[in-house]
């Protein structure tokens, strides 16, 4: 019978290993078996990427931290006791109420300075927001030479400084009989509100293909009934992003509703709030104006976290396109 002989090239690897010295294959093993002991990328990628997510998590950290210790020492000095108001515990001890009851006690009158605040801030929000949608829309859709300068000197006009033109306001209110009524200070309010809600919507409108409004006035639409029923739907977030920004921009404003009000009746919280009277002449009410803080802050607080989605939406909405 004829051996079984191996293939050519099966004799050329036989060959081979056995002339393989014994010290060789042990140096090849070894140098194996070092080989496999090193960590492989894979493992040092991700152990890099556990400490930049380590590390990103810790940053944002500091800065909610940061950023919300103010409010919650506020919260905090609010629930003290007068003679508590300079304690540095963390925890109120003991929990009073006494700064909440002396808010809203009649003298203060910041029930009514509240109800201002809404009417003000609410009224320059809702005008600002139908003169700012149908001018951006204006902008960003009709073709016109100086645009981009007429453009330029809106956003310009908001950043004049308050007190650089509050005097002449003060002289001109004077001679109209406007002191101490709402329009003194919803139409300043609105020279600085304006201009943002031009700019924020021109930048969304801009960002929607005419095409749109084109297919919709195929179809039978009016470029009105394609603005209201097409496009204006399309640009809720960055509707709902500028109102809360105006919003809360015309219920902060202080320096206005404290220059061109001198009566209780008119007057808008954060100006109620910096006319509180302590307990003696000299006595500064920091712990009524700690629960002032956080009453006014509520409402801002309600708007935010109901409407944090189109809020977020609308801001990302301006990054890309």
């Amino acid at each position: 019978m004829a051996s079984a002989r191996p293939a050519a090239g099966e004799r050329g690897t036989v060959t081979a290993l056995d002339r393989t010295s014994p010290a060789a294959r042990a140096g090849a093993d070894a140098g194996g078996g070092a080989t496999t002991s090193r960590p492989s990328r894979s493992g040092r990628r991700r152990g890099g990427s556990r400490r930049s997510t380590a590390t990103l998590y810790a940053g944002v950290g500091f800065i909610v931290l940061y950023c919300l210790a103010p409010y919650y020492w506020m919260v905090v000095s609010s629930f003290r006791r007068t003679s508590d108001i300079f304690s540095l515990s963390p925890i109120p001890r003991p929990f009073s109420w006494e700064n909440y009851a002396a808010v809203f006690d009649p003298s203060q009158s910041f029930g009514r300075a509240l109800v201002n605040s809404v009417v003000v801030a609410g009224t320059t929000t809702v005008v600002a927001l139908l003169i700012g949608i149908t001018t951006s829309y204006a902008l960003a859709r009709l073709r016109f030479r100086f645009k981009r300068a007429l453009l330029a000197m809106i956003i310009a006009t908001s950043m004049f400084p308050q007190v650089a033109i509050v005097v002449p306001l003060l002289k001109l209110f004077t001679g109209l009989g406007w002191i101490n009524t709402y329009q003194a200070m919803i139409v300043p309010s609105l020279s600085f509100a304006l201009p943002l809600a031009v700019w924020t919507l021109t930048t969304f409108f801009r960002q929607m293909p005419v095409e749109l409004e084109q297919a919709a006035m195929v179809d039978g639409c009016t470029r009105w009934q394609a603005f209201r029923r097409i496009i204006l739907p399309l640009a809720a977030p960055g509707v709902f992003t500028t109102t809360i920004i105006t919003f809360i921009g015309a219920w902060n404003e202080f320096l206005i509703a404290l220059s061109m009000t001198n009566s209780p009746d008119y007057q808008t919280a954060p100006v109620a709030i910096s006319k509180f009277s302590g307990a003696a002449a000299f006595v500064a009410p920091f712990g009524s104006q700690m629960a002032a803080g956080v009453i006014v802050t509520i409402p801002l607080l309600v708007l935010v976290l109901v409407f944090q989605r189109r809020i977020v939406a609308g801001l990302a909405a301006g990054a890309v396109k």
